[in-house]
């Protein structure tokens, strides 16, 4: 067996920023293994809004805008991270690592060696894996797979059997385990009309075919101009992005879920539009996180509101037995090379595409 090298490259995070906060290294330490871990030869990580959020300090409570690219000043130095507490750095991002595992730590199975993995977005306490309080996220309280070789828990991996690439596989991990997390909290069924805003993102495109796998009915939000693409994911309808009159543009349709990781100023009219006992269940506010809310609204048609983060421990096998029937597909927009990340980054900011974007190493 090849030596694990000493050095390797890296995009490292410096600091809450701009996309000038990314620094390319080509001599970065090869992470040590602990008891417990394994070390994986990183073929692709994908990008998701999380990368962008935490890098702009976009979830300090003292930010109310849409996610951007850019540096937020206003992010409080307490509390820009997903779980409210600051971010120690350096730090080197990406939660969707996919590779081959090359060494193992103390009391790991060997046997995991030379085995293709997907990286599990949250790294548990191995001793109680359900306690969320002490989840953490890979690539943000600990160093993720925009590196040749990533170290994570062996408790946060789950080996896969497919002949897609590192690429495609690589667009599954955050996106869909959080769009399986939110159907999960909604208790979607085959019995759902679900409405899914942003329908061309990772997470909404993933609402899509996993709201399809479960027999519901859904009807996609998009700009015109992915209405295409949307449409090749399967739901039932493809409408606009915003209409005017929500209400008239459904006509008769029922909707009990709203699946929502937009947020922002139109956020009323997707309440407005629930059936009476409905539920509305989020992930994100890339659109804006400060919305409007009638109470009356709320408590009148006996709606339900869930907010979903971190999911149920076994989520990503889940997943990954979906992937392996071939139930749910890869929308792979675009690779970059790992040494342009920014390039990466900023083109999934511009969000022209419709699916996620990832990088390989090189």
């Amino acid at each position: 067996m090849t030596a694990t090298p000493k050095t390797m490259k890296a995009m490292v995070l410096t600091g809450h920023g701009g996309l000038d906060k990314y620094e390319w290294h080509e001599d970065w330490p090869v992470p040590e293994l602990r008891p417990g871990d394994v070390l994986i030869k990183v073929g692709a990580c994908g990008l998701n809004n999380t990368d962008v959020n935490t890098r702009t300090g976009w979830y300090s409570k003292a930010v109310t805008e849409g996610t951007s690219g850019d540096g937020y000043a206003a992010a409080a130095g307490d509390d820009p991270a997903w779980g409210g507490s600051a971010l120690q750095f350096p730090r080197i991002q990406g939660a969707d690592a996919v590779g081959r595992v090359v060494a193992v730590g103390e009391g790991v199975d060997d046997g995991l060696i030379g085995k293709r993995v997907m990286t599990d977005g949250w790294v548990r306490d191995p001793s109680n894996p359900t306690d969320i309080d002490k989840a953490r996220y890979f690539g943000s309280e600990v160093d993720g797979g925009f590196a040749e070789y990533a170290r994570t828990q062996a408790n946060a991996i789950v080996t896969v059997n497919s002949s897609l690439s590192d690429a495609e596989l690589a667009t599954f991990q955050c996106s869909y385990t959080t769009a399986e997390g939110m159907l999960t909290r909604a208790n979607v069924t085959a019995a759902d009309t679900v409405l899914i805003p942003g329908a061309s993102g990772g997470v909404g495109g993933a609402l899509v075919q996993l709201a399809k796998r479960r027999g519901a009915r859904v009807i996609a939000m998009a700009s015109d101009s992915k209405h295409a693409d949307v449409a090749k994911l399967g739901p039932d309808r493809v409408i606009g992005r915003a209409p005017e009159d929500l209400r008239v543009t459904l006509g008769d349709e029922k909707i009990t879920v709203v699946a929502d990781i937009v947020g922002g100023p139109y956020w009323p009219n997707l309440i407005e539009v629930l059936e009476r006992g409905g539920r509305y269940t989020c992930s994100g506010a890339i659109a804006g996180p400060i919305v409007q809310l009638d109470l009356r609204t709320f408590y009148l048609r006996d709606l339900t509101f869930t907010g979903s983060t971190i999911v149920p421990p076994d989520t990503l096998a889940k997943l990954v037995s979906y992937i392996e029937a071939g139930e749910v597909k890869p929308v792979l927009a675009a690779t970059y090379p790992l040494s342009q990340l920014r390039e990466a980054q900023a083109a999934f900011i511009a969000k022209t595409h419709t699916g996620n974007i990832a990088v390989t190493m090189e």
